[in-house]
């Protein structure tokens, strides 16, 4: 007789994973979500006026992050993120619950997680500062294919280069830049400046976000304008290349595809003296900038890529062989080897030192910034004189009417000494009042 067998192993309970296991289980956050879900707020950034305020705002930002596309958590993940494990973000979270009970710690999280699902679904996907240099470098690439030809091209495309290293320090596409600023960094006048800033914002290649005031620079955008395909036939404007043999191809088909002027380069020496209008200039600079110390290039494929007349380029090229900032053989220009670096162009600050002295520009690059140091500081001493004038014929307070006069009450013993007010309220002498009620406790003896 086949008798059971008795289980004499004990069933083990099922291990709870532990949070860094949990963690990759669940959808991916950025390291700085995850540091801030784990650490807590370190180094400060959602700070509030009190400990309640700032754990608010912390976990505002969780919610923020975790609801971002692709990314999206459930409620139960995240009840279970910042109530039932020990994480350092969700201290607030616990202490809710511990003060005001489950029930309303979750309907409080529910109601912050909603929101922040709206405010992401209405401003967008939130990218970190590699995904900005990503949209720089698209924008940076979109400005060099472009042929900028014409009296403002050039400005045009210093104007975006200076722009672009703004935009990096900025680490995105919006930037904050005065005018005078953006001169100094071009090396031209601000008059200029603010020609080609409309021409830019006529081509929607650059956005006003919001004007300057007082001692506040301008805050820009930039982007990418989209190209109807009927300006195709006319001229090269921003935006697009010319056809071939328009203004800018000068009769060669795909030559302007072979050859682009490099953004980082032309920022290196488009505001030296060396560069000035009075002596190399922009169009200097932009054939500079065009040019390889390995692969050469003729006078036809430079003003294909430069978008300059090829006479124009001819004669510039001439003064840069003149100046060793070139160099010329069978026809085809190269950059000299001591000018080549990592990037392109590596300039050597001597020797552009000694072409300005050779060309009469040495010193105005110094006087264009003393000139707007001499403005700026007469700005703010107008502000000033204005904020005080403000300030000396504005009206003086009118004194406070005391309608009670000094003497009707003894200070000493508090009796009255003019009948007349007998029965008014004066505790406050420039307010007496009369009691509605009549009763004695109101009536001053």
């Amino acid at each position: 007789m086949n008798r059971p067998v008795r289980a004499t192993v004990a069933q083990r309970p099922v291990r709870r994973p532990s949070l860094t296991e949990w963690m990759r289980g669940l959808p991916g956050l950025s390291g700085r979500a995850r540091r801030l879900l784990l650490e807590g707020d370190t180094e400060g950034r959602y700070a509030g006026r009190t400990a309640a305020d700032s754990g608010y705002r912390l976990t505002m930002a969780l919610a923020v992050a975790v609801s971002q596309p692709g990314r999206e958590w459930t409620l139960a993940q995240w009840w279970e993120a910042l109530v039932l494990r020990p994480t350092a973000g969700g201290a607030w979270a616990r202490s809710l619950r511990s003060r005001k009970g489950e029930r309303y710690a979750e309907g409080k999280l529910a109601g912050m997680l909603d929101k922040a699902r709206a405010y992401v679904g209405t401003s967008g996907t939130i990218v970190c500062r590699a995904d900005a240099m990503v949209a720089i470098a698209r924008l940076r690439a979109a400005v060099e294919a472009v042929v900028w030809p014409g009296p403002g091209g050039g400005t045009d495309l210093k104007n975006l280069t200076a722009r672009l290293q703004l935009a990096e320090q900025a680490g995105g596409l919006e930037h904050e830049v005065s005018v005078r600023q953006l001169a100094e960094l071009m090396g031209c006048a601000r008059s200029t400046v603010e020609a080609s800033n409309t021409r830019l914002r006529a081509a929607r290649w650059l956005v006003l976000v919001a004007a300057g005031t007082g001692e506040h620079s301008s805050t820009w955008s930039l982007r990418i304008p989209q190209t109807k395909p009927e300006s195709q036939n006319s001229c090269a404007r921003p935006g697009h290349r010319p056809a071939s043999g328009e203004r800018g191809a000068e009769g060669v088909p795909g030559a302007h595809m072979e050859r682009e002027v490099s953004t980082r380069a032309l920022g290196s020496v488009m505001g030296t003296d060396a560069c000035h209008h009075y002596a190399h200039g922009t169009s200097g600079a932009r054939i500079l900038a065009a040019l390889d110390p390995l692969d050469g290039a003729d006078v036809a494929s430079l003003a294909a890529a430069t978008g300059l007349h090829r006479t124009t380029v001819r004669r510039r090229v001439d003064k840069l062989v003149e100046d060793g900032l070139a160099e010329e053989a069978d026809g085809l220009v190269y950059l000299p080897r001591h000018l080549a670096g990592g990037e392109g162009l590596r300039p050597d600050p001597d020797q552009l030192e000694h072409v300005a002295l050779t060309r009469g520009t040495a010193g105005l690059g110094e006087r264009r910034r003393k000139r707007h140091g001499d403005q700026r500081r007469r700005y703010r001493q107008w502000l000033t004189e204005r904020t005080q004038y403000a300030v000396e014929q504005r009206r003086p307070a009118r004194p406070r009417l005391r309608l009670v006069p000094e003497g009707v009450v003894d200070e000493s013993t508090g009796e009255l000494r003019d009948t007349a007010w007998r029965g008014w309220i004066i505790d406050d002498p420039y307010r007496p009042t009369w009691p509605d009620d009549g009763s004695p406790e109101a009536v001053c003896e």
